[in-house]
């Protein structure tokens, strides 16, 4: 597959994203070093909230090789690859490795050792942009103190993904990630919109010299017929993505309006989109807006709610983080013991 050029089909206000990506390409990357608590790459990656977001083939903290699942997002990935002068770590963990992320139109490298981080950014760029994005600057450790003491399934849940973070992502691309999830597993959504990107996002070179693919605008996509995205394997999904790109070039949906909305409100909107189920909607309000009373309610979920919440969750005692206690339970669910 092969990146479109954005020349031909992008309004002028788009061409400032285009401009980015020019002054991006050979830039040279910088290092930001952390020590984070409650942030651990491998269960943000696993926990079903970010499928551009993939660990590198390499040595892992126990001296193993791990594959990538689904495959590497960039063309020329080199497996052991590490940082000039890598973080060592006296006590290896499972998830310890390097992480590529894309969001958007960038591209993040970090490793992660223990509590200790390497970001492949300025340190300019990590506050005008990736700080938030991790969402670092808030103490997680104070949500899972909300926890009522007696209820252990939640304490096991919390535990098990005490490093999952809930992300700040671009809402154009969760609405079409979310979208493309209905009926769907993480490996399949992961290659429907690696194969997406490289049809019709733009083709970037990173500061190593490795391509990527941005995530593809509106703009390339609604003027498709309503069945060319399944050559992107996306199948009946495809209407719903290329009916969400009209209705946003069209102004019927206001990407712009939609992030100032509360919760009741943005939901309310997406429910309008083809294919937006409550579910897909709670997914965009959680995992673009940042709605944390948003949660959505899946398989994994539902058998939790009936195993260990017969009366129903109880959302008043957890009001205004319920998203992320949401998190917890479905890591728990898919990666811990929680499904028994």
């Amino acid at each position: 597959m092969s990146g479109h050029s954005l020349a031909a089909r992008l309004p002028p206000d788009a061409w400032r994203i285009s401009r980015i990506i020019r002054e991006r390409k050979g830039k040279r990357s910088d290092m930001v070093e952390r020590e984070l608590e409650h942030f651990n790459l491998g269960q943000i990656c696993r926990s079903g909230q970010c499928f551009r977001m993939e660990r590198e083939t390499g040595v892992s903290g126990s001296g193993a090789k791990e594959p990538v699942s689904g495959g590497s997002w960039y063309t020329d990935n080199v497996a052991g690859m590490s940082y000039p002068g890598s973080l060592e770590h006296d006590c290896p963990n499972p998830d310890d490795g390097i992480y590529r992320i894309l969001a958007g139109y960038r591209s993040l490298r970090v490793e992660q050792q223990g509590s200790r981080f390497r970001f492949s950014c300025s340190e300019e760029d990590m506050e005008a942009f990736w700080a938030g994005y991790f969402d670092l600057d808030r103490d997680y450790g104070a949500f899972m103190s909300r926890i009522n003491p007696r209820d252990s399934y939640l304490l096991h849940a919390a535990g098990a993904g005490s490093g999952i973070r809930i992300l700040r992502q671009d809402l154009w691309e969760m609405i079409v990630s979310f979208l493309i999830s209905q009926q769907n597993n993480i490996v399949r959504i992961r290659r429907c919109i690696r194969n997406l990107c490289e049809t019709y996002g733009e083709r970037i070179e990173d500061p190593e010299g490795r391509v990527y693919y941005a995530f593809p605008l509106p703009q390339a996509l609604a003027g498709l017929e309503e069945d060319a995205l399944k050559a992107c394997n996306l199948g009946y999904r495809s209407r719903y993505v290329v009916r969400a790109a009209r209705s946003v070039v069209s102004g019927e949906l206001d990407l712009g309006a939609v992030r100032q909305m509360p919760y009741r409100k943005a939901r309310e909107e997406l429910l309008k989109l083809f294919g937006v189920g409550e579910k897909v909607a709670d997914c965009i309000c959680l995992f673009s807006l940042h709605h944390l009373e948003a949660f959505p309610v899946d398989t994994h979920i539902s058998q939790a709610l009936a195993a260990h919440y017969k009366r129903g969750f109880p959302h008043r005692r957890y009001k205004d983080i319920q998203g992320v206690l949401q998190q917890y339970m479905f890591y728990y669910e898919v990666e811990g013991s929680g499904g028994g």
